[in-house]
């Protein structure tokens, strides 16, 4: 799918961040739009600006954990607009929380959003996109769907979740050759709110006398890759067929980072976070 001249885009997480910026790039390529999000405010800005580009929108406030109602979401998609050429699955929630005293309710939340969602999305849309002939699923995963990190568990098992199921859902497609492909993507630090708005467990709040909220927003600084930046780079990577993209300079860091055996980079990681640890405990005595 090389040209989005009036193809029907369907994205979850559109009310801000990413699914926002893709939604208004593809605007501006005379994509027709159906977003949906929770967040009904950021939703209807996201709604306002790509229809100032003269596109049709639809919207629609959705929980993509909710299962029936991401069905019933793609089968209005198609009655709205006669058909659907590609789902993005971006829809995304964040978590820090240790193994021992994560919360199975935190765990299942997560799961239920960022790899329920991801299945939900796929299923719901696939025999749609096959009826268009030319289709394409978009799911996001992250560059911690390629390594792991401390206190990201749930985060690191739901991006894995999202790659595998991903790869394998494309290889079924190219045994069917049924006209619809699909992509895994791995961004890097993309400036968004994902974790500004995560559930943050006591277990991480501090650690080694350093407030990891703190140390997350100083992170959060290191974000290089904007949104617009990083829409652009996922278009192109459906107009490749790419397998799997990686998004921003830190996401082919990491990329070759999972490249190494797993004791070498686990080594890195873990040196990484005792240096963090230790720099904030430094500041923090000097205050």
């Amino acid at each position: 799918m090389r040209d989005f001249e009036d193809k029907v885009v369907a994205i979850t997480g559109a009310a801000s961040g990413i699914g926002r910026a893709l939604a208004l790039d593809l605007a501006g390529r005379g994509s027709r739009l159906a977003v949906a999000d929770l967040d009904e405010t950021g939703l209807a800005e996201t709604v306002l600006r790509a229809k100032r580009r003269g596109v049709e929108v639809t919207s629609r406030r959705l929980d993509v954990a909710d299962r029936d109602s991401v069905h019933s979401w793609a089968d209005e998609v198609v009655a709205d607009h006669g058909r659907v050429n590609v789902i993005v699955n971006n829809a995304g929630v964040a978590l820090g929380a240790t193994v021992e005293a994560m919360a199975y309710s935190d765990l299942e939340w997560l799961m239920g959003i960022n790899f329920g969602g991801v299945v939900s999305g796929t299923k719901a849309f696939l025999p749609h996109l096959k009826a268009t002939g030319e289709g394409h699923i978009v799911n996001i995963s992250s560059i911690f769907g390629l390594i792991g990190i401390p206190s990201q568990s749930a985060y690191n098992a739901a991006k894995f979740a999202v790659r595998g199921f991903t790869e394998s859902l494309r290889l079924e497609l190219d045994l069917e050759r049924c006209g619809v492909s699909a992509t895994a993507i791995h961004p890097g630090g993309i400036k968004t709110n994902i974790a500004r708005n995560a559930r943050i467990d006591d277990s991480v709040r501090r650690v080694g006398g350093v407030d990891a909220l703190e140390t997350q927003r100083d992170f959060e600084k290191m974000f290089i890759t904007t949104p617009e930046k990083a829409a652009a780079q996922i278009i192109r990577a459906v107009q490749l067929n790419k397998r799997r993209a990686l998004v921003g300079p830190d996401a082919h860091v990491f990329n070759l980072m999972a490249h190494l055996p797993p004791g070498v980079y686990q080594r890195l990681v873990a040196r990484g976070a005792r240096r963090s640890i230790k720099d904030r405990a430094i500041e923090a005595r000097a205050r």
